[in-house]
């Protein structure tokens, strides 16, 4: 059987495939069935009325913290929020076929897709240099990485560890975390946690 390998994606084949086009409108479709008004998820969620209105109307792509912070008032999570093309399912995903969820300079590309009740969630994170995390966030669950490129400052409460190819950490998710690339390239940085939460 012939087994062809195919390259990963580079920074521009990921903003192709952005699957972010649809999050307006899930977004929207999520909050009214949760009976909520733009001014009762903005309170929920920490944030301004006029941002959750630009993100459903499509002029405005939140944060990954953002998005937590929404799907967490809604009573949902990420992945039922952004419109993703998932390809068939199967035990194999192959390089250049996973999806991809882009909130400006970071991207999750899916190792794991999401499904109902799962429990292992597992994501190359793909960070331009100079970008973080919208602050900290905090969660139940595991968390555990591996550095496979570039330069990560990762930070726990309140420390702060510089990662550089090779390097792995773990935590439990209850501990408020973020993250930032301090380097000049592109980091990218092999992300589990359990149980899902994006």
């Amino acid at each position: 059987m012939n087994s062809k390998r195919v390259p990963a994606p580079g920074a521009d084949q990921l903003e192709k495939k952005s699957p972010t086009a649809g999050l307006g409108l899930h977004l929207r479709h999520a909050r009214l069935v949760a009976g909520l008004t733009l001014l009762q998820l903005a309170q929920k969620a920490a944030c301004s009325e006029s941002l959750i209105s630009k993100i459903e109307r499509g002029s405005a792509t939140p944060s990954l913290a953002m998005l937590h912070r929404l799907a967490t008032a809604l009573e949902t999570n990420i992945s039922s929020l952004m419109s993703e093309d998932s390809p068939a399912v199967g035990p194999v995903l192959r390089a250049g076929e996973r999806p991809v969820i882009k909130t400006g300079g970071i991207s999750l590309e899916r190792l794991v897709l999401p499904t109902r009740g799962g429990l292992l969630q597992a994501n190359i994170h793909i960070v331009a240099p100079g970008t973080a995390s919208d602050g900290q966030i905090e969660h139940v669950g595991e968390e555990v990485g591996y550095v496979l490129e570039g330069t990560l400052e990762l930070r726990l409460g309140a420390e702060c560890y510089t990662l550089g190819p090779g390097d792995a950490f773990t935590f439990p998710s209850n501990l408020p975390h973020g993250y930032s690339n301090v380097g000049k390239d592109v980091a990218r940085v092999l992300w589990v946690n359990s149980p899902a939460t994006f």
